[in-house]
C-alpha cells in the first residue's frame, strides 16, 4: 500500500491573477499569467488546474476541448504569457464512478471527524480499471454524503480486494491532512493476522525492497535496485502440522507488501490467488478449508491505531477473524490436536515459544532477503 498526499494547492496562490469564474458548470475560463511564459501548454495547465492530472489535461487538448485565444491548439504550443485559455472539463470515468452507492457497511467506529470500517474481503476499495462500481467509496458517500467534498471520500489508504479488515476513512479536510502526516511518519499502526505455508520458524523482521515484477507488471516482487524500502515485523502465534498462525505488523505500506515478503521468506499466504502455493502439501480436511476461502487469502487487518486528528488521542480499535479464516484455523488446530476453540486467541498468544528450527534458506535467494530475530 502507497501512501499518498492530497494537497492539491498550486504555487500560485492569488487564483485571481489567472481564474476567472466559470462561463458554464463545464466551463473554465483561465489567463495565461507572465510568469509562466515560456512555458508548453500542457505544462501550464498542469500548474494552473492542479485538481487535474497533466495527463487528462493533454487529453482534452488534443481532443479540442482547450480554446487559446479562439483556436485550438497542442499539447507543446508555448505559451507567452496573457493568453486566454478556455478548457471544457470533460468527466473521466473515474469521476463518474464517484456516485453514491448504498450498501451494508460494518462501521467499527464514527464521530464527526473519522471513520473506522471493517472491509470484508471480496469489496474493491476504490474505483478504477474493472471495478467502477460497488467499491467501498461508493458505499461510503451513501453513508456519508459530505464525503463528496473530501479528495477520495476520505480515503488515506487502502486494502487489498482480497484482504479483509480495518481501514480509517476521514471526514475532514484537516483530518485527511493529520492522518496522511502520520501514515507518512509510519506513527499508524497496523497489525495482521495470517495463516502461512509451512512451519514459521522464529519471530523476526523482514526487510527488503518492493517494486514492480520484472516479469509480470501486474505483480510485485522483492527487488534488488528501483524498489521501495519495505519492512515487516512478523510474529509467530501459533504452529500447526505445514501451516503456521502469524501476526503481522506493517514499518511500511508497499503494496502487497506482507504477501509478497512471506512468499519470499518460502511461506507465502495460504489460498493466495497471485503469490501462494496452491499446491502447498496439506491433509484433505486442510485443503478442503483452504479452498473455502475462494479468491481470498488468509489474510486480515486486526488492529488499527493512531492519533484521532481532533482529540490527538492514542486510539486503537479491533476487528475479529472472520468466520472463514476462523473456520480454516479450527480445523488446522484440530488436526494438530490442540483446542479447536478460538473464543481466547490472547492466551494462544501467552503460550506460545519460539523454536530454533529454521527451515528457510536464504541461498535460494536470487535477491537479499533480510529476515532476522527481534
Amino acid at each position: 500500500m502507497q501512501n499518498t498526499s492530497f494537497d492539491n494547492e498550486s504555487d500560485y496562490s492569488d487564483d485571481s491573477d489567472f481564474v476567472s469564474a466559470p462561463e458554464t458548470e463545464n466551463c473554465i475560463c483561465l489567463t495565461v499569467p507572465l510568469e509562466l511564459a515560456g512555458g508548453r501548454l500542457d505544462a501550464v495547465l498542469a500548474k494552473l488546474l492542479p485538481d487535474y492530472s497533466r495527463s487528462r489535461l493533454t487529453s482534452w487538448i488534443r481532443e479540442g476541448a482547450v480554446i487559446v485565444n479562439d483556436k485550438p491548439s497542442q499539447p507543446k504550443d508555448k505559451m507567452i504569457g496573457g493568453e486566454q485559455i478556455r478548457v471544457t472539463v470533460r468527466p473521466s470515468e473515474e469521476n463518474l464512478a464517484f456516485v453514491p452507492e448504498p450498501m451494508a457497511l460494518d462501521i467499527v467506529y464514527e464521530d464527526d471527524t473519522v471513520i473506522v470500517v471493517n472491509k470484508p474481503a471480496g469489496l474493491v476499495v476504490h474505483p478504477a480499471a474493472g471495478n467502477w462500481t460497488g467499491t467501498l467509496l461508493n458505499g461510503l458517500l451513501a453513508h456519508c454524503p459530505e464525503l463528496s467534498q473530501i479528495p477520495r471520500a476520505g480515503i488515506v489508504h487502502r486494502l487489498d480486494k482480497e484482504t479483509s479488515g480495518l481501514m480509517v476513512v476521514a471526514k475532514t479536510l484537516p483530518a485527511q491532512n493529520s492522518l496522511v502526516r502520520q501514515l507518512q511518519e509510519r506513527t499508524v499502526k497496523r497489525i495482521y493476522r495470517a495463516v502461512a505455508n509451512g512451519i514459521v520458524p522464529f519471530d523476526g523482521k523482514i526487510e527488503t525492497q518492493i517494486g514492480r515484477d520484472p516479469h509480470n507488471r501486474l505483480k510485485m516482487a522483492v527487488v534488488k535496485f528501483g524498489g521501495k524500502p519495505a519492512v515487516t515485523h512478523v510474529k509467530v502465534l501459533e504452529r500447526y502440522l505445514a501451516h503456521s498462525y502469524i501476526e503481522c505488523s506493517l514499518e511500511t505500506g508497499r503494496t502487497h507488501q506482507i504477501r509478497v515478503h512471506m512468499r519470499e521468506a518460502n511461506h507465502p499466504l495460504a489460498a493466495d490467488p497471485v503469490y501462494g502455493n496452491l499446491r502447498h502439501p496439506c491433509s484433505e480436511p486442510v485443503k478442503e478449508a483452504v479452498k473455502s476461502l475462494g479468491a481470498r487469502q488468509a489474510l486480515h487487518a486486526y488492529r488499527l491505531s493512531f492519533t484521532h486528528p481532533e482529540s490527538s488521542e492514542t486510539v486503537s480499535f479491533e476487528a475479529p477473524i472472520p468466520n472463514d479464516i476462523y473456520h480454516l484455523l479450527s480445523v488446522l488446530r484440530l488436526e494438530a490436536g490442540l483446542d479447536s476453540s478460538l473464543s481466547n486467541e490472547e492466551e494462544w498468544q501467552d503460550k506460545l515459544g519460539a523454536d530454533d528450527d529454521n527451515d528457510w534458506n536464504e541461498d535460494d535467494y536470487d535477491v537479499e532477503v533480510v529476515y532476522v530475530r527481534e
